[in-house]
């Protein structure tokens, strides 16, 4: 039987804002322009303020409508957010905020050569940016670009020892190198940093593909334990469960994916083969037909119903 392989998480080169200037201090508003707990629609509404009132000028004008780009970007609205980051670069060429944050408006856009100028340009005006280094290893990387992807992951983690994601970009790397000790060093540093549900899982994948099956089963358990309503750590422990040849523990690992995620095709379809092993017949030809609806032509589906006479 064939399990498909779940896919390693995306690079999470989080942008966000960088330090202003020493100023005199603001009121509320401009704590929540800033602020780097603001949600999003929390930031755009307060830096709004902060620019239609003109209650700041110079740097700080530059840094409400950099603050603002990036709470545009995190919502989504990339032009908007464009438009925001060239008028802070405007008014402030020397600073790194608004080239940084653009950076990341450009590499959405999947515009890789205008992200890195950028990013270029935001470690020029501060060499001690991490985050910006770790940005410009995100583009590097989407153009196949390993090696210059790797040496900036490296550099921000340099400047920054706690960066957790440089640590996470950087791990991936060393996946797709095949160097699995080391991406299990950097997926272990992260979790030391700050543990999360893809850190786990991330983690896990690796020791899958080393074959070091129940360290990877307890990765997954602790993304579970994290967050117990999402499917990914589910599903992922459920195929180590099947590889490993416990078939009812695959299957409850499988309801509870299904139960929190119904449009994955291979969890319908990985249970159908749980249930085969288990002797249920109609289930497992439930499940596979289940598979197919959400995936038409999908082979181990149709292949498997053929076989059951099913199709």
């Amino acid at each position: 039987m064939r399990v498909p392989l779940s896919l390693m998480a995306l690079l999470a080169a989080l942008a966000s804002t960088a330090p202003l200037p020493a100023a005199a201090e603001g009121g509320p508003v401009w704590d929540a322009c800033v602020g780097l707990t603001s949600t999003p629609e929390e930031r755009v509404k307060a830096c709004s303020t902060v620019i239609e009132t003109r209650s700041e000028s110079g740097h700080r004008l530059a840094g409400a409508y950099c603050n603002r780009g990036h709470g545009l970007t995190e919502k989504r609205e990339l032009d908007a957010a464009l438009s925001d980051l060239d008028e802070a670069v405007r008014l402030a060429p020397d600073y790194a905020c608004p080239f940084n944050n653009r950076g990341r408006v450009y590499s959405f856009k999947r515009d890789f050569d205008h992200a890195i100028a950028d990013y270029d340009q935001a470690i020029k005006l501060d060499p001690s940016l991490a985050l910006a280094y770790s940005n410009r290893g995100e583009s590097r990387y989407n153009k196949g670009d390993l090696d210059g992807a790797f040496a900036d992951f490296d550099a921000a983690i340099k400047r920054d020892p706690n960066y957790a994601t440089a640590y996470t970009n950087r791990a991936l790397v060393y996946y797709r190198r095949h160097d699995m000790a080391h991406a299990l060093a950097d997926y272990t540093t992260r979790i030391k940093l700050a543990p999360s549900l893809l850190a786990y899982i991330d983690r896990g994948n690796v020791y899958r593909d080393s074959e070091q099956l129940d360290r990877a089963a307890a990765d997954y358990g602790e993304a579970i334990r994290i967050a117990p309503t999402d499917a990914r750590g589910w599903r992922n422990r459920g195929m180590i469960r099947l590889y490993q040849g416990d078939d009812k523990g695959g299957l409850a690992d499988y309801d509870k994916a299904l139960q929190y995620d119904p449009s994955d095709v291979f969890s319908w379809n990985n249970r159908g083969q749980a249930k085969l092993r288990l002797g249920d017949k109609q289930g497992a030809i439930a499940d596979f037909r289940k598979a197919l609806e959400l995936k038409p032509g999908l082979p181990v589906a149709r292949e498997a119903l053929q076989r059951l006479g099913a199709l």
